[in-house]
């Protein structure tokens, strides 16, 4: 018995102050009165139930002992008591009133509606933080910063692996900042523990909460709103700083940003834009696209070797500026500022051995305006033909040009478009799910291969791509895609793995679109 005591408190003493803090699980006092409020609230609560429990189990335990049957004790015959019931029913009503004191004061200064000295606005991405200073002209991004060679386990992690940003949200101490949540595309949830701040951020909504930071310093938090395939990669970061200091930052930052757009009308060298590129890429594209380009085989296209790369820059523009629906391919027009985009593109097209020409700011500036000429005008005799979004597709590229291409010559090649152009579309639009094979997800997502939907009467299998299922993950894609895309997919899944249904038309689709 006694080494095995030793050996307990061997191991309870190797746990150093440092060691405790690095594993600590209890709440954090935090830098605000409202997150010490939430701390003395959980404490006090955590106390009730600790005393409850020795109580309780404290009785349980000296009766099992002393009323056991190696002492020869018998159990008593008795009823009910009004007293005991009496007192069981008021100490809990007591207990929970006491609770229910603190817990609503520190409620109603949470919910406090008066004016703030500073309000934020943030918008939460897939999968980064939008910060707008209201009033104050100042409006950026803020992307993890930890290098993708740490994540895939090619560099030790750092101190602050996955908590760490490129621009963090700075704040000046003692002031009432006010923040408004909402988001660009999913739910999100702003979250951090030092402010005692957690508040979801939803799409067309904007929920509202403040705090008043009180130590200056650097403070980290997260996305707690599972948000997608990269949740894991939105960290919080704050630098609460002192006022004169914020002044300053605050001065620096709209200078910073004048000279941006200044920036945007000079002349850049191709040497510049590849440095600038490189750095945007990183932060922006390398986590669906990968660091070399090489993209994810039937997820996020390749853009080594692509063919938007290599074709019209006009069409490659587009697609970083618009986006692209229906895939997870963002519309970073208004995200990046045309030097980013300009660099980013420019990158992508010289970069992993690729060989088109440079794009410049003003081309940006000029689509961004409405003029698409200017971007037209520095193609360099590429072929005025834009090259189509399904070119983002590198192992299907060829084929689905191809099938647009006899699209277009003859309607009669309309029913060979599913055999063709719908295995590109399905990969992109529903392989995640039902997967490459047609085989889906057993209790999760229906398999296609052999499924009395896809070999059963066509007008069925048109309606559920057309209308969704209510209930189910199946989106209605009649609003997503066109006529011939429809029916490209559908085609593709009634002729795959050996189905051996009949191909449908768009006319087809299109009669099934109509009221």
């Amino acid at each position: 018995m006694r080494p095995a005591i030793a050996l307990v408190l061997l191991v309870a003493g190797g746990f150093t102050e440092r060691t405790a803090a690095d594993w600590q699980l209890n709440l954090k006092p935090g830098i605000t009165e409202i997150s010490r409020s939430v701390f003395d609230l959980h404490m006090l609560i955590f106390y009730i139930c600790v005393a409850i429990a020795v109580v309780v189990f404290g009785v349980m335990l000296w009766s099992i002992i002393h009323h056991r049957k190696s002492r020869g004790a018998q159990a008593h015959n008795f009823h009910e008591s009004t007293w005991v019931e009496i007192l069981w029913t008021l100490i809990p009503f007591v207990i929970l009133v006491a609770m229910a004191l603190p817990a609503s004061q520190t409620l109603m200064a949470m919910y406090d509606k008066r004016e703030g000295d500073l309000t934020v606005q943030i918008t939460g991405y897939q999968w980064k933080w939008r910060y707008q200073y209201v009033g104050e002209q100042v409006d950026f991004f803020s992307n993890l910063a930890t290098s993708t060679a740490q994540i895939n386990n090619e560099q030790p992690k750092g101190k602050n692996y996955l908590l760490e940003v490129d621009r963090p949200l700075v704040l000046p101490v003692n002031r009432k900042i006010r923040f408004l949540l909402t988001s660009n595309d999913v739910i999100h949830s702003w979250w951090v523990p030092a402010l005692a701040v957690k508040k979801d951020a939803i799409p067309g909504f904007i929920n509202e909460v403040w705090a008043i930071p009180e130590q200056t310093g650097t403070y980290r938090g997260q996305c707690a709103e599972l948000c997608g395939r990269d949740h894991g990669f939105m960290p919080v970061v704050i630098e609460v700083v002192p006022q004169a200091e914020f002044d300053q930052w605050l001065a620096d930052s709209r200078s910073a940003a004048e000279q941006r757009a200044g920036a945007a009308e000079r002349d850049w060298s191709l040497d510049e834009l590849m440095a600038h590129g490189e750095t945007v890429y990183q932060s922006q594209c390398a986590a669906c696209h990968q660091a070399g380009g090489e993209g994810v085989a039937g997820v996020f296209p390749a853009l080594k070797g692509s063919r938007l790369i290599a074709e019209d820059p006009d069409a490659h523009i587009d697609i970083v500026l618009n986006g692209r629906s229906g895939t997870a391919m963002q519309a970073f027009g208004q995200q990046l500022d045309a030097v980013d985009l300009a660099a980013v593109i420019t990158y992508e097209r010289n970069a992993w051995g690729n060989r088109g020409e440079a794009v410049t700011p003003k081309q940006i500036l000029a689509l961004q305006g409405g003029d698409s000429s200017a971007g037209a005008a520095a193609s360099s005799g590429a072929d005025s033909a834009a090259v189509t979004p399904s070119a983002m597709m590198p192992a299907d590229s060829a084929i689905e040009a191809e099938a647009e291409t006899a699209v277009a010559a003859s309607q009669e090649a309309d029913s060979m478009v599913g055999a063709v152009d719908g295995q590109a579309l399905y990969l992109q639009h529903c392989g995640a799910c039902h997967q490459p094979s047609g085989l889906g997800v057993n209790g999760v997502f229906p398999a296609l291969k052999g499924s009395a939907l896809v070999t059963g009467p066509d007008e069925s299998h048109i309606d559920i791509v057309i209308h969704g299922k209510p209930g189910t993950a199946m989106v209605a894609f009649g609003t997503q895609l066109s006529a011939e895309q429809l029916a490209a997919i559908i085609s593709y899944e009634r002729s795959a793995w050996d189905n051996g249904a009949a191909a449908v038309t768009a006319d087809q689709v299109r009669a099934r679109l109509s009221p």
